[in-house]
């Protein structure tokens, strides 16, 4: 059974930063790409970050890609979301999310986390 488990987030200022972790376990963590997205108030799901199995390719949304980088440690069975400059904006709840493929041209999910709250606000 796929579990995704995130944690991480919390209270920041603005300008501020947060690392974001989360770990997988009920498969085979290598061997699928890993995306992150997230879900603020009142609004819909954005796709933020994804990273390539072997963790050879990354890609970030363009509205964040100055501020948030993603990555991943295959031995820990862990992806990353590293925020920093954060802005009010940005406050939602995080959730990783396992894709069902290795190397996706298009980032798609099919296991998600129960997810981590992020509030931006000083």
């Amino acid at each position: 059974q796929v579990r995704l488990e995130e944690s991480g987030g919390g209270l920041a200022q603005p300008g501020g930063s947060l690392r974001l972790s989360c770990v997988g376990s009920g498969f085979v963590f290598s061997s699928y790409a890993m995306s992150w997205a997230r879900q603020g108030p009142g609004k819909g799901l954005q796709w933020v970050a994804g990273i390539w199995s072997d963790g050879s390719e990354t890609y970030v949304s363009d509205s964040l890609n100055d501020r948030f980088t993603i990555s991943r440690d295959n031995a820990k069975n862990t992806v990353y979301l590293q925020m920093n400059r954060l802005k009010p904006d940005d406050t939602a709840l995080y959730h990783c999310a396992k894709d069902n493929q290795a190397s996706p041209r298009v980032f798609e999910y099919d296991s998600w986390g129960p997810g981590t709250q992020v509030t931006v606000s000083s």
